[in-house]
């Protein structure tokens, strides 16, 4: 079982920036990706980025040269550092965890984080 827990989320006006955190409670470097993902009402929730244990990443193209994900296997935590927020950014922001191996595909969520911008 692994537990994440994200911090970092609130409110910033646009143009401003914020970190995002994610605290696993297993060692992520035994985590095949670790992404993140947001979510607004009435809406599917959506992948923003993800890294690989290798370290390759992947990035919608609504936040490509504005965010930057990032991972610290020495804390077992992964960042979302957000730049140039826009208020179309706003949403609940989720972690997540894949574990694969030959078996089996296990997925674990965080609880969510709100990131509100206002313009």
């Amino acid at each position: 079982q692994v537990q994440l827990v994200e911090s970092g989320g609130g409110l910033v006006q646009a143009g401003g920036s914020r970190r995002l955190s994610c605290a696993a409670s297993v060692r992520i470097f035994s985590i095949n990706v670790m992404g993140w993902y947001r979510q607004t009402p009435g809406k599917q929730r959506e992948l923003v980025a993800a890294i690989t244990s290798g370290g390759s990443t992947n990035y919608a193209d609504s936040v490509k040269d504005r965010f930057t994900i990032s991972r610290d296997n020495t804390k077992n935590t992964v960042y979302l550092q957000m730049n140039s927020l826009k208020p179309e950014d706003t949403a609940v922001y989720y972690c997540n965890a894949e574990i694969i191996d030959l078996y089996s595909k296990r997925s674990y969520w965080g609880q969510g984080t709100q990131v509100t911008v206002s313009s």
